[in-house]
């Protein structure tokens, strides 16, 4: 069952087409990976689907909710981590969780026992009340994933989730990503330039080139396609796309790492 569908998606800025007719599906709990390198359109594609930027054409349809009639029902369904911080350093995780329930209008009876399940769930309650300022970049990315998940979303957005962050705090999150589906059945929608972490997490994939949809499938079954030895998803991406993929920790370097990449991506 497809809880996530576009149709002929495409959005222009004058003469350029950053999305060009993108036509996808994904299924409902799946972890499905949108990929291509910077300029590619993915993030102008995330910010369309969840009603952030009007397409200038196409259809998006989320949970059976059509976005070009009820774009208030589909932001009821989805959660969004974007690359820049959300979370506030001078706050503490607890009080950030706080702010966001009372943003998503989770009932005061409620919020107490939603922050400290959300803490639990990504392993931040001995942290709970630190200031965020002092987290290490990965503790900040699951506080970040923590908030967007406090209404429940049946869908959630992560753009770039581990950018900026260590290989020790990369794993941590894939670990709270496939905790997240497999203890809520939240269908993940990520982008990344990381082809490991695609590989690890998502059961598949789609890779956009100049605005236009290259290739979708199985991980397993592309890299097959491609009939060479010992074939890597990185091969698949180069393959598609002719290119070369992009390659700290404290919160100023996540900060700075994400505003780069938001304003390459």
């Amino acid at each position: 069952m497809f809880i996530l569908t576009t149709e002929h998606l495409t959005r222009r800025f004058g003469d350029l087409a950053a999305v060009d007719d993108l036509t996808i599906s994904v299924e409902e709990g799946e972890i499905f990976g949108l990929l291509g390198p910077n300029g590619a359109g993915k993030s102008t594609a995330i910010k369309m689907i969840i009603t952030l930027l009007p397409p200038t054409s196409g259809r998006v349809c989320v949970g059976g909710f059509d976005l070009a009639h009820d774009s208030n029902k589909i932001r009821r369904l989805i959660g969004y981590v974007p690359q820049i911080l959300s979370a506030d350093g001078t706050l503490t995780a607890r009080e950030n969780l706080t702010v966001f329930a009372s943003l998503y209008d989770i009932p005061r009876k409620e919020r107490s026992k939603r922050i400290d399940e959300s803490l639990a769930l990504m392993e931040l309650t001995e942290a709970s009340d630190k200031l965020v300022k002092n987290y290490s970049g990965g503790m900040i990315r699951r506080l970040e994933i923590a908030q967007s998940m406090l209404h429940r979303p049946k869908v959630l957005f992560l753009d770039e989730p581990t950018i900026g962050l260590d290989p020790v705090g990369r794993k941590a999150v894939w670990d709270h990503i496939q905790k997240l589906r497999d203890n809520f059945r939240t269908t993940i929608f990520l982008t990344t330039h990381y082809m490991e972490e695609a590989d690890k997490l998502c059961s598949r994939v789609a890779i956009m080139h100049l605005g236009k949809l290259a290739v979708a499938g199985v991980p397993a079954d592309l890299k097959i396609s491609l009939n060479i030895d010992n074939p890597t998803l990185e091969d698949v991406f180069t393959h598609y796309t002719g290119g070369i993929l992009d390659r700290g920790d404290s919160y100023r370097e996540a900060r700075n790492t994400r505003r780069t990449a938001k304003r390459l991506g």
